[in-house]
């Protein structure tokens, strides 16, 4: 059962739906009330120790010329199962494909996973850092649901909740005035996601039989087949009737009857 490799990227498209909630955000400086400059503030995933100690610049590791500010970092901090979402592992979905009509796609409920971020806004100023915070806060109350395409071949859309847990800030600037100041907001979220496990594929099924016992079990006992298969409402050879031979190119998303047939064995 394991060893059977698939990828669906589910916890990837997740942290790219995250990482694009912040990727438009802009910094506008204004004197009174006329916008001087406006600027595009950067985003990038990676950890906070990573964007601090570039900050300053460091000659040692060839990086003399310190980044710009301010900017927003994200990553994801860690991955937990959740079981008040559960739902039965049994259950399952199926996906007719639309160009053939004539395959079917089946896959097991996906499981729910929260996916925990951390977001932060690191800026030289208060003013610089309220007016980014401002642009974030207001679309989550505490969550903000978003839509993500998981399963492209199975036409699997679900809707996953950002929910935003806290903010902090720290402002630990104590040092001499040649020492360059930041201030960090720390955003902190879970994103309650789903991972998916393999599909597989399967013909549609153009037959069904039942067979039926009727009577005792040992006495004038007799066996009835009953069969039933798709029967045309389109003159699809274009013979000029609907028939028999137009059965056979029936599609699953096709409008059609059913062929009723009984069998005494």
């Amino acid at each position: 059962m394991l060893g059977t490799q698939f990828y669906n990227e589910a916890v990837r498209k997740t942290v790219i739906a995250f990482g694009t909630l912040f990727n438009n955000i802009e910094l506008k400086k204004t004197v009174d009330g006329q916008v001087l400059e406006t600027e595009k503030v950067p985003l990038a995933y990676g950890p906070k120790q990573k964007f601090l100690y570039r900050l300053q610049g460091n000659a040692s590791d060839g990086r003399k010329v310190a980044i710009t500010l301010p900017r927003i970092y994200f990553e994801m901090t860690g991955i937990d199962y959740d079981g008040a979402r559960k739902t039965a592992a049994t259950q399952k979905y199926k996906t007719v494909i639309d160009d053939n009509g004539n395959e079917v796609r089946t896959q097991y409920v996906p499981v729910p996973y929260n996916l925990s971020f951390e977001v932060g806004i690191i800026a030289k100023s208060q003013d610089d850092g309220l007016q980014i915070l401002e642009q974030i806060l207001p679309f989550f109350q505490p969550s903000l649901n978003v839509s993500i395409k998981f399963i492209p071949d199975m036409d699997e859309v679900r809707d996953v909740a950002f929910v935003l847990n806290s903010v902090n800030v720290d402002d630990d600037w104590e040092d001499d005035f040649t020492t360059r100041r930041s201030i960090t907001y720390t955003l902190s979220f879970t994103a309650k996601s789903y991972i998916y496990g393999p599909y597989t594929k399967a013909d549609v099924i153009r037959k069904a039989r039942v067979i039926e016992t009727i009577g005792d079990l040992n006495v004038n006992k007799r066996h009835v087949e009953l069969s039933y298969t798709p029967k045309a409402k389109v003159d699809y050879n274009q013979d000029g009737q609907v028939d028999a031979a137009d059965d056979q190119f029936v599609v699953s998303t096709d409008d059609f009857g059913f062929n009723e047939g009984m069998e005494f064995l």
